[in-house]
């Protein structure tokens, strides 16, 4: 038990989710829910500053980490096999294994960057009416073509080498982006930054399969995010053409702080009370 949260374990085809559950909010019982997955590398502690303004917004709270990130296992070397349709599967199996603690409760499903791709895949293959809406937060297919300016030169020999390295020693060590990551993560991501479309899993045509979503979103981006600007969130929204889109900037001037792909998340207050708000046009169960 964290002084924030408690911490709890879902056990999925060999790995093991860290889960951590915070306390519920003040005010009446069964208040939406959110769950939380997290970007590369990013361990699910980082975000208390975003959960506590969430929960100060009256939601209640959790946040998972990645498989093979902070509590999650296994952690990423070169016997590991997963990618984006496994750690897609995750986020169902959480579902499940929380499923008493959210039944009769709206239920927001929230990404930010990675786990942004991820949720997006969730309901494209996964989901049968376990999630009321999806919040993408700083996410963004990272196709070269869509950065502003000559950026995109950069983006694709950056993103290609790093995929040809994982390809190499069989793991992505970590060098200087996205922590320790397998292989097959970074494939994907990468195939993403290639070619501006989601990898086909498991013989799914997950691009085809996303344009199916009716899932209620709400796409933020974030003003000077470095790795997934407007532009890159633009793109992913454009595909979600069955779904019922809810498009925000979050601004320096909203949230009262400077912003990045990472610092949203310690000035996230004004962010949560839109959040909030989108939540409680879900409908309740």
């Amino acid at each position: 038990m964290s002084g924030d949260y408690t911490q709890e374990y879902v056990d999925v085809d060999g790995a093991r989710i860290g889960v951590q559950i915070y306390p519920e909010p003040a005010g009446p019982p069964g208040a939406p829910v959110v769950l939380i997955w997290p970007a590369m590398g990013v361990r699910a502690r980082y975000y208390r500053p975003f959960a506590a303004a969430l929960r100060d917004a009256g939601l209640a709270v959790i946040v998972a980490d990645l498989r093979g990130t902070g509590e999650s296992t296994p952690a990423p070397s070169r016997a590991c096999r997963y990618g984006y349709q496994e750690m897609a599967a995750d986020i169902g199996a959480v579902l499940d294994a929380l499923k008493p603690r959210l039944d009769g409760r709206a239920r927001l499903l929230l990404g930010h960057s990675l786990g942004g791709q991820v949720a997006v895949l969730h309901q494209a293959l996964h989901d049968d009416g376990r999630v009321d809406g999806l919040a993408l937060v700083a996410v963004g297919l990272p196709w070269w073509r869509r950065y502003p300016g000559l950026r995109g030169w950069g983006v694709l020999p950056y993103t290609q080498a790093i995929a040809a390295t994982a390809r190499l020693l069989g793991v992505w060590p970590g060098w200087g982006f996205g922590g320790r990551q397998a292989a097959g993560v970074i494939r994907d991501w990468a195939h993403t930054a290639r070619t501006g479309r989601f990898p086909a899993l498991d013989g799914v045509d997950a691009e085809a399969a996303v344009r199916r979503i009716r899932t209620p979103v709400l796409a933020v981006s974030v003003d000077d995010d470095q790795y997934t600007p407007h532009e890159t969130l633009d793109h992913l929204c454009e595909k979600l053409t069955a779904a019922t889109v809810t498009r925000h900037r979050y601004t320096v001037a909203e949230a009262g702080a400077p912003l990045d792909h990472f610092t949203w998340v310690r000035a996230s207050v004004p962010l949560a009370a839109r959040i909030a708000a989108f939540a409680g046009t879900l409908p309740r169960r």
